[in-house]
């Protein structure tokens, strides 16, 4: 078989912010001294005039974004998701979500895939800060191509956005001509009758590995794409949710708070049904290699497989 090809999700954050930097001049790019890092050095190569570095004062850059944005700009703060949702969560929720600023957050190094850096920097608690904020929009798309087209929807979304992206070279799953990408719409990858599986991020590949070796033992397993985790397509979890009878959510963020938990809270009210949450459970990540910390707490695709083949019988 082919080989996949694998491309970290930050390096669609870097290219399409060039590409909109040409279409619109209205766009402005910040960076807390990581500009190579998330990406955006080749946004301040092509644009200097338009890129800020703010050094290592996250809290400082988004007060900047936000007074950008009062005069029409439309900023792009940029850090590792550590310091973008959380030394800076006081400034993300009064000077951007309050006032409801044209915002747009780029985090990178996202959940324990930050790898040898280890739990300081592994931020799996980012998502349920920034559900927290009313009126913020969640995205974490799945490979490059989605955070590409999240970018760009990001752009032309007026309100604060909170986009999540990785350090890890993942799988590009969404290479064809049929990709739409919509906010707030999650996309059926693949039907199933016995169990649904609702992944976010670099869990969606996971996810519909672990579905084909489900396949293989006679398990039909439903994989639903959620990139949109605020607002939440509750109408493709509630309709799945009936048609198989089983939930089973999978996310490299804690289970507390992000993805899982948004589910359940829909669930509950509208489709009670047995969910089993994925993800990192309660614990600080470590440090070590990517592909082995996902491994270890059971987010590539035999963890995932596993897990949903014990929960279903």
């Amino acid at each position: 078989m082919p080989e996949v090809k694998k491309i970290a999700t930050r390096e669609g954050y870097g290219s399409t912010l060039v590409e909109l930097g040409r279409e619109h001049d209205n766009i402005v790019v910040l960076d807390a001294d990581l500009a190579e890092a998330t990406r955006t050095g080749v946004f301040q190569k092509e644009f200097p005039k338009r890129h800020i570095d703010c050094g290592i004062a996250e809290a400082n850059m988004m007060g900047i974004a936000a007074g950008l944005a009062t005069t029409g700009k439309v900023p792009f703060a940029s850090s590792f998701a550590m310091f973008a949702a959380g030394r800076a969560y006081e400034q993300v929720r009064n000077s951007i979500g309050y006032p409801h600023l044209n915002v747009k957050i780029g985090a990178s190094h996202a959940g324990i895939s930050v790898g040898e850096d280890g739990a300081s920097h592994q931020c799996n608690e980012d998502i349920a800060l920034m559900r927290t904020i009313p009126d913020m929009t969640i995205i974490n798309p799945s490979d490059v191509i989605e955070a590409k087209a999240a970018v760009r929807a990001a752009y032309e979304l007026d309100g604060p956005v909170y986009l999540r992206f990785g350090r890890l070279a993942v799988p590009v799953i969404n290479e064809n001509p049929d990709y739409k990408f919509e906010l707030g719409k999650g996309i059926l990858l693949r039907e199933g009758t016995d169990v649904t599986i609702a992944a976010t991020g670099l869990c969606v590949a996971a996810s519909l590995e672990a579905a084909e070796k489900l396949a293989a033992e006679g398990i039909s397993a439903e994989v639903i794409n959620i990139h949109t985790i605020k607002p939440l397509d509750t109408e493709i979890i509630v309709n799945s949710a009936k048609k198989t009878g089983k939930m089973v959510t999978a996310e490299e963020h804690s289970v507390i708070g992000g993805l899982g938990s948004a589910v359940c809270e829909c669930l509950c009210e509208h489709a009670p049904v047995p969910v089993c949450r994925i993800g990192i459970y309660d614990v600080f990540g470590e440090s070590g290699p990517a592909l082995e910390l996902l491994e270890k707490y059971g987010l590539d695709g035999q963890g995932i497989y596993k897990k949903v083949k014990e929960f279903v019988k």
